[in-house]
Protein backbone atom coordinates (compact mmCIF):
# COMPACT_ATOMS: atom_id res chain seq x y z
CA UNK A 1 0.00 0.00 0.00
CA UNK A 2 2.83 2.40 0.73
CA UNK A 3 4.60 1.56 -2.40
CA UNK A 4 1.10 2.78 -4.29
CA UNK A 5 1.16 5.96 -2.02
CA UNK A 6 4.57 6.94 -3.76
CA UNK A 7 3.53 6.28 -7.03
CA UNK A 8 0.72 8.90 -6.70
CA UNK A 9 2.71 11.18 -4.71
CA UNK A 10 5.11 11.26 -7.43
CA UNK A 11 2.93 11.79 -10.59
CA UNK A 12 0.52 14.42 -8.62
CA UNK A 13 1.52 17.51 -10.74
CA UNK A 14 2.02 15.65 -13.81
CA UNK A 15 -1.61 17.05 -15.41
CA UNK A 16 -0.69 20.23 -14.73
CA UNK A 17 2.52 20.29 -16.47
CA UNK A 18 0.81 18.87 -19.27
CA UNK A 19 -1.36 21.40 -19.73
CA UNK A 20 0.70 24.24 -19.53
CA UNK A 21 3.00 22.70 -21.93
CA UNK A 22 -0.09 21.18 -24.43
CA UNK A 23 -2.89 23.82 -24.48
CA UNK A 24 -0.74 26.14 -25.45
CA UNK A 25 0.90 23.99 -28.39
CA UNK A 26 -2.37 23.01 -29.37
CA UNK A 27 -3.63 27.14 -29.48
CA UNK A 28 -0.61 27.63 -31.34
CA UNK A 29 -0.78 24.90 -33.98
CA UNK A 30 -4.92 25.95 -34.45
CA UNK A 31 -4.12 29.47 -35.37
CA UNK A 32 -1.28 28.02 -37.71
CA UNK A 33 -3.85 26.30 -39.60
CA UNK A 34 -6.45 29.40 -39.82
CA UNK A 35 -3.32 31.12 -41.01
CA UNK A 36 -2.34 28.78 -43.79
CA UNK A 37 -6.19 29.12 -44.79
CA UNK A 38 -6.63 32.38 -44.97
CA UNK A 39 -3.59 32.61 -47.16
CA UNK A 40 -5.01 29.95 -48.92
CA UNK A 41 -8.41 32.10 -49.54
CA UNK A 42 -6.73 35.27 -50.16
CA UNK A 43 -4.49 33.76 -53.31
CA UNK A 44 -7.69 32.20 -54.50
CA UNK A 45 -9.45 35.56 -54.25
CA UNK A 46 -5.91 37.20 -56.08
CA UNK A 47 -6.22 34.62 -58.56
CA UNK A 48 -9.80 34.94 -59.60
CA UNK A 49 -9.43 39.03 -59.46
CA UNK A 50 -6.43 38.72 -61.89
CA UNK A 51 -8.70 36.54 -64.29
CA UNK A 52 -11.61 38.57 -64.00
CA UNK A 53 -9.55 41.65 -64.88
CA UNK A 54 -7.91 40.07 -67.73
CA UNK A 55 -11.21 39.15 -69.26
CA UNK A 56 -13.19 42.55 -68.43
CA UNK A 57 -9.87 43.70 -70.53
CA UNK A 58 -10.05 41.30 -73.39
CA UNK A 59 -13.61 42.18 -74.43
CA UNK A 60 -12.82 46.35 -74.61
CA UNK A 61 -12.87 47.91 -78.14
CA UNK A 62 -9.79 50.06 -76.99
CA UNK A 63 -6.58 49.97 -75.63
CA UNK A 64 -7.32 52.69 -72.96
CA UNK A 65 -10.70 51.18 -72.23
CA UNK A 66 -8.86 47.79 -71.50
CA UNK A 67 -7.12 49.02 -69.14
CA UNK A 68 -9.36 51.09 -67.24
CA UNK A 69 -11.67 47.88 -67.50
CA UNK A 70 -9.51 45.74 -65.94
CA UNK A 71 -8.39 47.82 -63.11
CA UNK A 72 -11.70 48.60 -62.11
CA UNK A 73 -13.07 44.72 -62.70
CA UNK A 74 -10.16 43.90 -60.57
CA UNK A 75 -10.73 46.02 -57.50
CA UNK A 76 -14.60 45.05 -57.67
CA UNK A 77 -13.50 41.49 -58.00
CA UNK A 78 -11.60 41.78 -54.76
CA UNK A 79 -13.88 43.58 -52.94
CA UNK A 80 -17.10 41.16 -53.68
CA UNK A 81 -14.31 38.34 -52.45
CA UNK A 82 -14.34 40.20 -48.99
CA UNK A 83 -10.45 40.18 -48.88
CA UNK A 84 -8.50 42.76 -46.95
CA UNK A 85 -5.26 44.23 -48.68
CA UNK A 86 -3.15 46.69 -47.05
CA UNK A 87 -2.86 47.72 -50.32
CA UNK A 88 -3.33 46.22 -53.93
CA UNK A 89 -1.88 47.15 -56.94
CA UNK A 90 -2.92 46.20 -60.42
CA UNK A 91 -0.84 46.19 -63.27
CA UNK A 92 -2.84 45.44 -67.36
CA UNK A 93 -0.85 44.93 -70.13
CA UNK A 94 -3.00 45.77 -73.00
CA UNK A 95 -0.11 46.05 -75.73
CA UNK A 96 -1.78 42.72 -77.51
CA UNK A 97 -4.37 45.64 -78.77
CA UNK A 98 -1.48 47.30 -80.78
CA UNK A 99 -0.72 43.86 -82.73
CA UNK A 100 -2.18 44.13 -86.30
CA UNK A 101 -5.96 42.20 -86.95
CA UNK A 102 -5.66 38.80 -87.51
CA UNK A 103 -2.67 38.07 -85.77
CA UNK A 104 -3.02 36.33 -82.07
CA UNK A 105 -2.96 38.69 -79.13
CA UNK A 106 -3.78 38.42 -75.52
CA UNK A 107 -4.45 40.96 -72.59
CA UNK A 108 -1.91 40.35 -69.13
CA UNK A 109 -3.28 41.40 -65.82
CA UNK A 110 -1.34 40.98 -62.62
CA UNK A 111 -2.46 41.49 -59.55
CA UNK A 112 -1.04 42.12 -56.63
CA UNK A 113 -2.29 42.06 -52.74
CA UNK A 114 -1.11 42.79 -49.43
CA UNK A 115 -3.13 40.33 -47.20
CA UNK A 116 -3.48 41.68 -43.57
CA UNK A 117 -2.30 38.85 -41.18
CA UNK A 118 -1.74 41.31 -38.47
CA UNK A 119 -5.21 40.28 -36.87
CA UNK A 120 -4.08 36.51 -35.99
CA UNK A 121 -0.81 37.49 -34.05
CA UNK A 122 1.13 34.35 -33.96
CA UNK A 123 4.79 34.45 -33.17
CA UNK A 124 7.20 34.26 -36.14
CA UNK A 125 4.15 34.90 -38.82
CA UNK A 126 4.54 38.14 -39.92
CA UNK A 127 1.47 40.72 -40.24
CA UNK A 128 1.13 40.56 -43.76
CA UNK A 129 1.55 38.17 -47.09
CA UNK A 130 2.11 39.46 -50.47
CA UNK A 131 0.10 37.86 -53.03
CA UNK A 132 0.63 37.61 -56.79
CA UNK A 133 -0.87 36.44 -59.59
CA UNK A 134 -1.06 36.53 -63.07
CA UNK A 135 -3.84 35.70 -65.74
CA UNK A 136 -4.33 36.11 -69.74
CA UNK A 137 -7.14 36.40 -71.83
CA UNK A 138 -7.16 35.99 -75.86
CA UNK A 139 -7.97 38.72 -77.92
CA UNK A 140 -10.61 38.42 -80.86
CA UNK A 141 -7.58 37.66 -83.68
CA UNK A 142 -10.37 39.21 -86.13
CA UNK A 143 -12.09 42.25 -84.14
CA UNK A 144 -10.97 45.76 -85.59
CA UNK A 145 -8.63 46.95 -83.18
Amino acid sequence: MKHRQRRNDRERGSATIEAVIGVPAFLLFVLLIIAAGRIAIARQAVEASAAEAARSASIARTQGQAGINGVSSAATSLKNQGLRCASQRVHVDTSGFAVPVGTPASVTATVTCIADLSDLSIPGLPGSRTITATMSSPIDTYRER
